[in-house]
C-alpha cells in the first residue's frame, strides 16, 4: 500500500498529516487573490488599471487640498472687502437655484408639467367645465340685469302712481305754507328807521 493510501486509512497513526508529495504542490497566490470581476483581464492589464486608480485617487486628494486653500483665500478676500456672510449665502442660493433651473431634472419636470397642462386644457372634461362656468356667469349677469331693470321699472311706476303724486302735492303744500309763514313774520318786524314811514330825528334831545 502506498503512502497516499496509508493517509486515507482512518486507523493509520499518520491520519490528518499531509504527505510529502502534497506539501510540495505549488500554490498560485495571484489566482487565489484574483477576484471574479477581473478574471477577464491579464496580469499586465490589472496592474495598469491599479496604477491608474492610485493616480486618480492621488489627484482627488490634491484637488481637495487646492479647493480648501481656494475657499480660505475667498473667505479672506470677502472679509477684507466687507462682504457679509448673508450676502454670500444669497449668492450661493442664487447660484444653486440657477443650477437647479438648468439641470436636466428641472428641465424634464418643466416639460412634463407643460405637457400635462396642455393635455388637461385640451381634454373634453376641462372644456365642458369651462363652458359650464361661462354659462353660469352669463346667466348670473342676465339675472342681475333683469332684477335691476325690474327695480327701475317699479320705481317709475311708483312715481307715476296717484298715491306718489298725492304725496308730492302734500309735500309741496307744506313747503309753500312754511315759506309763506316765514315771509309774513319778516314783514311784521319793526323797521330799523322807526314806526311807519316817519324817519328818526337827526338830533336826539338831551
Amino acid at each position: 500500500m502506498d503512502s497516499a493510501g496509508q493517509d486515507i486509512n482512518l486507523n493509520s497513526p499518520n491520519k490528518g498529516l499531509l504527505s510529502d508529495s502534497m506539501t510540495d504542490v505549488p500554490v498560485d497566490t495571484g489566482v487565489a487573490a484574483r477576484t471574479p470581476s477581473v478574471e477577464g483581464l491579464t496580469e499586465a492589464e490589472e496592474e495598469e488599471l491599479r496604477a491608474e486608480l492610485t493616480k486618480v485617487e492621488e489627484e482627488i486628494v490634491t484637488l481637495r487640498q487646492v479647493l480648501a486653500a481656494k475657499e480660505r483665500h475667498c473667505g479672506e478676500l470677502k472679509r477684507r472687502l466687507g462682504l457679509s456672510a448673508l450676502g454670500g449665502l444669497k449668492q450661493n442660493l442664487s447660484r444653486s437655484w440657477h443650477d437647479v433651473q438648468v439641470s436636466n431634472a428641472y428641465v424634464k419636470t418643466s416639460e412634463k408639467l407643460g405637457e400635462w397642462n396642455e393635455k388637461v386644457t385640451q381634454s373634453d372634461l376641462y372644456k365642458k367645465t369651462q363652458e359650464t362656468l361661462s354659462q353660469a356667469g352669463q346667466k348670473t349677469s342676465a339675472a342681475l340685469s333683469t332684477v335691476g331693470s325690474a327695480i327701475s321699472r317699479k320705481l317709475g311706476d311708483m312715481r307715476n302712481s296717484a298715491t306718489f303724486k298725492s304725496f308730492e302735492d302734500r309735500v309741496g303744500t307744506i313747503k309753500s305754507k312754511v315759506v309763506g309763514d316765514r315771509e309774513n313774520s319778516s314783514d311784521n318786524l319793526p323797521s330799523p328807521t322807526g314806526n311807519g314811514d316817519q324817519p328818526l330825528s337827526d338830533h336826539a334831545p338831551f
